[in-house]
């Protein structure tokens, strides 16, 4: 088959070399012209502008969108979507608000251009395990998908699901990103508790590492905790700043519209917030809320250090 990337970053860009090496053609576009270049060794056919990408591909076109969610994403959907015609297929690979998914293909079916929004996890590491995918879509545009599925997911019949019409697939990425962090604060937190039992001297990369065979809470993640750790276990050089991308943020806004309990999720999401709050306005708070009605102690603030 053959199809366009739009966005070769670090997940479209090893998209497109799996493609490539799966044997399709892949013609490769990004925002700036030396990013094309890099890919071209690995076999894309470059293009340097949307006219390039649009004249590139025999219709009915493909092409796949792997710029970051929002204002991006749907800027180039519809730069393109001005050269497109009848029957090409636009996917939407990118992290996005399902409702955003659903409000672009109403708004591409007016041009008779069809639309699959498909949410993509594999991170980096994509490239040589495969993609976990997960496609909104009618029948009919997952069925014209499936070669480039098959492909990009870890084995043909294992990785990617068709989850239901449009808005699905990003509805599904949606989820599991929430479910991603209340792992991720579970292993974070699990791990902080051993660290602090100074007495046992616990080595905690050979407990991530023992834990990753035979354990119930075994895991890809926890495997990569394994060998960060072992690179560093005490993490020195790591900013205590997590970020969060929005997927956290919008699956704990779905849970309180369809009042469906998510509590886990919910308090990692917080978590997040907290790691970005430079200041910690609210544990001074609290402090002094503690001193006034109690007379406890307040820890004073140390003086910053001069360079």
């Amino acid at each position: 088959m053959e199809l366009a990337i739009v966005g070769l970053g670090r997940m479209g860009g090893n998209m497109a070399r799996r493609l490539v090496a799966r044997g399709h053609r892949v013609v490769g576009y990004s925002r700036t012209r030396a990013t094309v270049d890099e890919y071209v060794p690995y076999g894309i056919v470059p293009a340097y502008s949307p006219e390039e990408v649009v004249s590139a591909l025999t219709p009915p076109r493909i092409l796949w969108f792997m710029y970051p969610a929002g204002e991006p994403t749907e800027s180039a959907i519809f730069q393109f979507t001005e050269r497109l015609q009848t029957g090409d297929l636009v996917v939407n690979g990118a992290n996005s608000y399902y409702r955003d998914s659903m409000r672009y293909a109403e708004r591409l079916a007016q041009q008779g251009i069809l639309f699959a929004d498909v949410g993509v996890s594999g991170g980096v590491w994509g490239l040589e395990n495969g993609y976990g995918l997960m496609a909104g879509g009618s029948p009919e545009v997952i069925a014209r998908l499936e070669p480039l599925l098959r492909d990009l997911a870890p084995a043909p019949d294992k990785g990617w699901v068709h989850v239901g019409p449009v808005g699905a697939g990003h509805f599904a990425k949606m989820v599991h990103n929430g479910i991603e962090y209340g792992i991720m604060q579970a292993y974070a937190e699990g791990f902080e508790l051993m660290r602090r039992k100074t007495e046992f001297n616990i080595d905690l990369a050979k407990v991530a590492d023992a834990w990753c065979y035979g354990t119930v809470v075994r895991s890809w993640l926890l495997e990569l905790v394994a060998d960060f750790l072992k690179e560093d276990a005490k993490l020195g050089d790591t900013a205590p700043y997590v970020a969060d991308s929005g997927e956290g943020r919008w699956t704990a806004q779905e849970a309180i519209e369809l009042g469906c309990p998510a509590p886990l999720i919910t308090l990692a999401l917080h978590e997040r917030f907290r790691s970005q709050d430079p200041e910690g306005y609210a544990y001074r708070f609290l402090a002094q809320l503690r001193k006034a009605f109690g007379g406890h102690a307040v820890k004073k603030a140390e003086e910053p250090k001069e360079s």
